[in-house]
């Protein structure tokens, strides 16, 4: 019974799929995207999207409202400000590697820097901010990493989402490799990112139900009820690989961050929410 309802779902995702977004710049693509999610939940407020499947369940929205008073990730963060402030070996803090002292840029993550040629993502820039003090590197999915993101994340909490396609030809190759990984069907399953979170938001699968992509970078890190911890956008592309049967990439690979810079992008001017709690 079960593997006849992944037929049948995999089958349903194959028939219904929309095309991929066919605008010419990425602000084409983006407004394609937000019409067509305001189109299929026109009742759903923009702003409201950010909070993915409780913006479209009541019943999940109750239970998930009624957490928010002694969140779970509330200790991890603490976590994340006391090690975000403490020196290095050399003296320095993090606050030396990010404008503004690193508070209130979440909303800038990921960018392309067009010296390096390559998307840099916060928790990428974390570590090469540990390295250039001398510093070993942190595991990239969980752990401390995830709390100083978390940490530097609430700091932007309201703050719109403001990433930036250069005039470039490696930032727009980025933009569109993200872009093309995004649509692209993989794993034992034949679905793609979009199988789920465009074609099918709002639906079951098994026992997880699907949010829509539009707002999901917002949220992260994020602290889970599977995980019982937090984890980053990275720890949860490779999950989602994981569960259509397809070889998850490193965290932090280049194919991994230019699918969050193509991502984040679609969510330009919705506001940064996290950290959060997902199931």
């Amino acid at each position: 019974m079960l593997k006849a309802k992944i037929i049948l779902v995999a089958l349903g995702a194959a028939l219904a799929m929309p095309q991929a977004l066919a605008g010419s710049t990425p602000e084409e693509d983006r407004k394609e995207a937000v019409e067509y999610f305001k189109q299929m939940f026109p009742d759903v407020p923009f702003e409201e999207f950010v909070n993915g499947q409780y913006a479209l369940n009541e019943d999940r929205r109750s239970q998930w409202e009624s957490m928010q008073d002694f969140p779970p990730y509330e200790f991890a963060v603490a976590d994340g400000k006391e090690m975000f402030e403490t020196p290095f070996a050399n003296g320095k803090t993090y606050a030396s590697c990010f404008e503004n002292g690193g508070i209130g840029i979440r909303q800038n993550y990921p960018y392309f820097d067009t010296e390096k040629n390559e998307v840099i993502t916060l928790e990428l820039a974390i570590n090469r901010c540990r390295e250039a003090n001398g510093e070993e590197p942190l595991r990239w999915k969980k752990g401390a990493i995830a709390s100083i993101s978390a940490y530097m994340a609430s700091t932007s909490k309201g703050k719109p989402i403001n990433i930036k396609v250069p005039d470039d030809p490696d930032a727009m190759a980025a933009y569109q490799d993200g872009k093309k990984f995004y649509y692209s069907r993989r794993g034992q399953l034949n679905f793609s990112c979009a199988s789920c979170h465009v074609q099918n938001p709002g639906k079951w699968i098994r026992a997880d139900f699907l949010s829509p992509a539009l707002g999901q970078p917002a949220n992260f890190p994020v602290h889970r009820s599977k995980w019982g911890e937090l984890g980053t956008l990275h720890r949860r592309f490779a999950g989602c690989n994981n569960n259509v049967r397809a070889e998850p990439l490193p965290a932090q690979s280049e194919e991994y961050r230019n699918l969050e810079y193509f991502l984040t992008y679609m969510s330009n001017g919705l506001p940064v929410v996290g950290p959060a709690t997902r199931p």
